[in-house]
Order: structure tokens, then sequence, then C-alpha cells
């Protein structure tokens, strides 16, 4: 347990560091374009963490079953991966072409489509590891995809162009790929890789990409279509706050990891609502004094994070930190669904992801800026929680004694 945390934590710091970074040596449309490309390759690896990740980790068996599926899932990424790069590199092409610019969108979009297969494939082995419970190769790769990247891209000149970024992003995953793929070797050498199962109906994986689709990718994407058709330095802003909060993410996917294998060790209902409950309001009086945190920040410390950006950024930092405070209360709840009634969460997720969308995009429109945006998400992530929390006391309100048993005659 300690390995994986320790393992999330440097892949949360690795996104951390790779946007904060990108926002000091960019231009503020710079960075912006960037962070529309970083978005797209973030649906894209939740796409594939759903797919096949949460796939492959309830794999069950011995050495020779899980590492059969570990390949398979390594290889179908794989494949995956180039096929959508080479669409994406397509696309981006075209654009530059098209516009007579490769610094813009274009040229970045390019970028991505490139080095697609080798970020995906190298984060990918993070559910592998996972799958044949050794985190500890999991976190020794990780650990050196950070290490790499951060030089390298501290190494670009200012005002660096965004498809020269994403290039030097991707190309720095090569290190940790190849040292992954070497520690995956041994648990995998003689297994055959099968990827039909990957394209049959029912996989599991179609169940989870559509729970990731309406409860992480529909924000996402309404974000990018923000920046897209409507205000691109919207989408810098709205990334530069949500990466100060960075921090928080991996104490809810850490929640997430660990907390229904934990949660389910409870004893009843109520206990385990009880316990869920107790978490969920520490996650939010942590996410309340972080946002109080960087809210004081000096403008000089937050120029240094993000530097152009910090301007548009720090304006959004009640409204994310007051998202944060209920994301922690919700994912708690969400949590003690999966325990006390699987199927319950689908419909949580779809209704009022949907919703957090459609008041995001209500909220600029009102205001017209980035502000009303952040606002709209913040509302859209408390009324998801108080959602799910009504669920969850309805199952926990259902728990009844057990009757007596009857003695045999």
């Amino acid at each position: 347990m300690f390995a994986s945390v320790l393992d999330q934590a440097a892949s949360s710091l690795t996104n951390i560091a790779v946007l904060v970074i990108a926002a000091r040596v960019s231009t503020v449309h710079g960075f912006a374009t960037f962070s529309m490309v970083y978005l797209t390759f973030t649906v894209l690896l939740g796409l594939n963490m759903a797919y096949v990740g949460q796939a492959v980790v309830l794999t069950r068996g011995d050495t020779a079953v899980t590492g059969a599926a570990c390949r398979s899932a390594a290889s179908f990424t794989a494949l995956a991966a180039t096929a959508v790069g080479a669409l994406l590199a397509a696309g981006g092409a075209v654009t530059a072409a098209a516009t007579g610019g490769w610094a813009g969108p274009g040229g970045a979009f390019l970028a991505l489509g490139l080095v697609l297969p080798l970020v995906l494939v190298q984060d990918g082995l993070r559910y592998a590891f996972s799958t044949l419970r050794r985190p500890g190769l999991a976190l020794a790769a990780d650990s050196l995809r950070l290490v790499c990247v951060v030089p390298a891209l501290l190494l670009q000149p200012r005002h660096t162009a965004p498809g020269q970024l994403v290039a030097v992003w991707g190309l720095s995953a090569v290190p940790a790929l190849l040292l992954g793929l070497r520690l995956l070797w041994p648990h995998v050498r003689g297994a055959r890789a099968d990827l039909l199962p990957y394209v049959r109906r029912g996989h599991l994986g179609q169940r989870f990409v559509v729970e990731f689709a309406v409860g992480n990718a529909a924000s996402q994407l309404a974000v990018l279509g923000l920046g897209l058709f409507a205000a691109p330095l919207a989408v810098g802003a709205l990334r530069g706050a949500t990466t100060l909060f960075g921090p928080l993410n991996v104490l809810f996917n850490s929640v997430n990891a660990f907390g229904p294998p934990l949660l389910g060790r409870l004893r009843g209902r109520r206990a385990t609502a009880r316990a869920a409950a107790v978490l969920g309001l520490v996650l939010c009086v942590v996410g309340l004094a972080w946002g109080l945190v960087l809210y004081a920040l000096p403008a000089g410390v937050g120029r240094q994070l993000l530097g152009a950006t910090w301007q548009s950024a720090s304006a959004l930092l009640p409204a994310s930190g007051a998202q944060y405070a209920v994301m922690g209360l919700g994912t708690c709840a969400l949590v003690t669904l999966r325990v006390l009634s699987p199927r319950a969460t689908l419909s949580v997720q779809v209704v009022f992801s949907l919703l957090s969308v459609v008041l995001m995009l209500g909220g600029y429109l009102l205001s017209g800026s980035a502000l009303g945006a952040a606002w709209g998400l913040a509302a859209g992530s408390a009324l998801k929680a108080v959602a799910a929390w009504t669920r969850v006391a309805r199952l926990r309100a259902q728990e009844r004694p057990s009757a007596a048993p009857v003695p045999a005659s």
C-alpha cells in the first residue's frame, strides 16, 4: 500500500511539474495551447486507464494467467495508441499546413500524435505491475519518469513553442518506458498476448469507459471545447488553477485505490458509511485549508509557479478551493457506494457529471469569464456529493439486524 501511494504521488507530481514548468517557459497563449493538448492527452490517458487498466487489475490466477494478461494489456495499449496517434498527427499536420503556423495548435497536436504511444504505454505499465502485485517496480519506473522530464523541460528556452514542449515531454518518457519494459519482461516471458478479449462485446473495460466518460472526460472535453470555440485563455486559467490543487488529487486517487478494500472489512452498512463520512470531512477540511494557503501566496511566489498564467489562475482559487473541498466529500461517497452497491454509482456519475458540464458552460456564458466556469464546476461537484451521500443514506437505512437463528429441534 505504501509503495502504491508513493507511486501515485510520483505520477501526480510529474503532471504538476510538467504544467508548472510549461507555464513558466511559455507565453500566456503558448501555455493555453499546451494546456489544450495536454488536456487531450489526459482524456486519452483516462480512457486507456478505464478500458485497459481497470480491467487488467481484476485478473486473478497463477503467474501464467497474470503474465499473459499483462502482456496483452501492454500490447493492446501500444497498438491502440499508435492508431490514435496517427490520427492526431495527421490532423495536426493538416491544421498547421492550412493555417501556415507550425508553432500553433497544429504543430502541438502533431507532436502529441508522434509521442502518444511512448507516454501511454509507459503509464499503462503501472496497471500491469499492480496486477502482478509489484507496485515497487511501478514506483521505480514512474520515479525515473519524473527525474527525466523535469530537467528536460527546464532546459527549454523561454517562449518555447508548444509543439516543441510536447515533443520534449513525450521523448523524456523513453528511459522510464525502457526501464518499465525491462522490469516487466521476467514476469511475461513466454506468455502469449491475446488481444481478442479487448474487442469482444461485454469486455469489462466497456462499462468502465462509460463511467469515466460521464464522470471525468465530459468536463475535460467541455473545457477543451471552451478553448477551441470560445476562449483559449480560459483553458489556461482553469488548467493553471487545477494544477495548484494537484496534491489533493494524490489523496483522492489513493482513496479510490484503497478505500473499497478497507471499507469492505468493516461490519455493517452503518459502520462503513460512518467511517467514509469521517474521511470525507477530513478531506473537505484539507481541501479548504490548501485553498487558503494558495490564496495567501504572494504574487511573486505565484508567478514563480505559473509564470504569466498566475494572474488569471489566482482569480479562480476561491472557486477551485470550494470545488476540491466538496470533491473530497463526493469521492468518499462514491467509494462507499462501490462497497455497498456497485451498480449505484453509474446513475449518479451520468446525471451529475453532465450537470456539472452544463453548469460550467452556463457559468461562463453568464459571467463571460473563466471565473463563472470555475464556480459552475464547484456547484456541479457539490450537487454530485449531495446526491451520492443521499444514496448512501438510503442504503444505510435499509440495513436491518438479521433474525436470530432458530435452534434445530
